[in-house]
This record gives structure tokens, sequence and C-alpha cells, in this order.
């Protein structure tokens, strides 16, 4: 069974594999019940959704009906303002088939625009902590993508005691040393807090580049496809304590993601992850400059 470790300072004990739902967005019910097995049968516990993830939301509801208690269900809005962050948590309880969810994230919090608005009266996050008194939900968290993201997190911490992060981690991201700096920075900040860190991208190759058009795409990044590949990125996550892996959205991978996770975690060494850039052609998602945006 995969491991599991303290969320945060929520009191769950999530396994340190969250399942990822944007690739629910787009797929059947079927489909989306069989994920759910796989998922029941290596004992992950955590779901990680979004409003945005197209029609997500609904394919978890079934599954809460009869295992709301066995997950711990996250959603994220991408609103800003206060009346439409609400609108979103409360669209997202309907759709969800649940009276509150565990975990509610401001999406995709990178501009500084956005964040100032989120955090002035009148902003998302006043929503968001009216919502948790309400009961609606039990805890707040910010997430992100690129290479500023770390940074804002920090800027984030500082003004809210968010309860959990999520950025991009992969070797190749790390091993740009300005993003580095920052995500340990961001690291020791969350420990020392006892804030949840949530990571995604593990298995990302590269943005897709070339591929013809009957390549089928499954994630907006392309992912590793060799079984070694994907095993050495997901110890390489693993391999650091007290952070938490999101699958990725191309469920081809799910089983192996699973498997590695399940099996005892060795960190590999540099050099193995240095020949996988070199074999695999692995590029960095994120540069801070062309490739900032998804």
């Amino acid at each position: 069974m995969i491991t599991k470790h303290p969320f945060g300072n929520t009191g769950h004990e999530s396994t340190r594999v969250i399942f990822g739902a944007a690739g629910l967005g787009s797929c059947s019910q079927d489909f989306a019940d069989e994920v759910f097995e796989t998922l029941v049968n290596f004992g992950v516990n955590h779901i990680d959704t979004a409003a945005s993830y197209g029609d997500a939301e609904e394919r978890i509801a079934p599954w809460m009906q009869s295992h709301r208690s066995k997950f711990f269900l996250a959603t994220k809005t991408e609103n800003r303002d206060a009346s439409g962050a609400r609108a979103s948590l409360e669209r997202s309880l309907t759709r969800l088939g649940v009276d509150k969810v565990d975990l509610i994230q401001l999406h995709n919090l990178v501009e500084s625009d956005e964040w100032e608005q989120v955090h002035q009266k009148g902003g998302a996050l006043e929503a968001l902590v009216a919502a948790k008194d309400e009961g609606l939900v039990d805890f707040i968290g910010v997430t992100g993508h690129g290479t500023r993201i770390p940074a804002m997190h920090i800027r984030s911490l500082a003004e809210f005691p968010y309860d959990s992060v999520l950025f991009p981690y992969n070797y190749t991201m790390v091993s740009n040393p300005n993003y580095r700096d920052d995500v340990e920075q961001l690291i020791e900040i969350c420990t020392r807090r006892n804030v949840a860190i949530q990571t995604i991208k593990s298995v990302a190759r590269g943005r897709w580049n070339g591929s013809s058009p009957e390549t089928a795409h499954f994630s907006w990044y392309e992912p590793l496809q060799e079984d070694s590949a994907i095993q050495r990125a997901v110890s390489f996550v693993l391999g650091r304590d007290g952070i938490f892996l999101n699958t990725s959205s191309d469920y081809r991978l799910l089983n192996k993601i699973l498997e590695t996770a399940s099996s005892e975690i060795e960190a590999p060494s540099e050099e193995s992850m240095e020949n996988d850039v070199h074999n695999f052609g692995i590029k960095p998602l994120f540069d801070g400059g062309a490739l900032e945006l998804i």
C-alpha cells in the first residue's frame, strides 16, 4: 500500500500520492468508475479536483454517495472576487453531491493584480473564510503553475495562514537554480508552519512539439512513457520526505505511478536523472520566459 503522511495541519493522513482529477473532465462515467476502482485497490484516499476541470466533479459525485468517508476531497476556484468564489464553491458542492469539501483552493494564484484582488475586502479569500465559518469547507489552500509560483506562495503565506500549497516539482524544474532556491525557501516555511506541500508535473517530459495529428493527448503536456523513467521520476518526488505527488491527467500512467508509490522508494541518483534528461529529451515545462504560461 502507498505510504501515508499527515496532510499539513488538517489531521488527515493522506496517501503520498494524491489523485489529480483533471483527466475525468471529458470522460464517461464508466471510465471514471474504472479509475476509482483502481484508486480504491491501491488505497488512495485523497482527491484533488477543480471547478474548471470540465465534468470532473460530476464524475466524482457517484463515488461520494457511498465512499465519502474514504476520501479527503479538495476542489478549486478560479474566481478572485467574493461573490464569484462563493458561487463557484456552491456549484462545486452541488456537482460533487456533498455538503462540504475538506479543502478549497485558490486556483493558479500567480498574477500580482489577481493576488491583490483575492486578499482585499470583497476578495475571494473573504468568501472562503466565511464558507469555512459556515462549515462548508474545513481548510483553505493555494495552487499555481510556472516558475513564479513558489515565490508567490511565500507571499501568500505571509498574508494568510493557508493550509496547503501546490506547485510544479520535478528534476528539470528544480535544476533551475532560481526556481530551486524559491522552492527550498517555500518548503522550509511550509515545514516549519505545518502547511501541506503538494506537487504536480512529476512525470512531464515537456511540451507537445511536432507530434503527429494521430498522437493522443491526454494531458496538456507530453508525459514520459517509458516505465523505468516514470518510476525514477515518481521516486525523485517521493524520495523527498513530507511532500505529496499529484497524479497526471493521463490515466494511462496511473497504474505505473501507483505501483511505484506502493513499493519501497529510493531516491534516484543525479546521474540517473541526468541520463533520463538526455535519453528521453526531457525539457522544463516552464522557463520564466516564453514557456511560462500553460
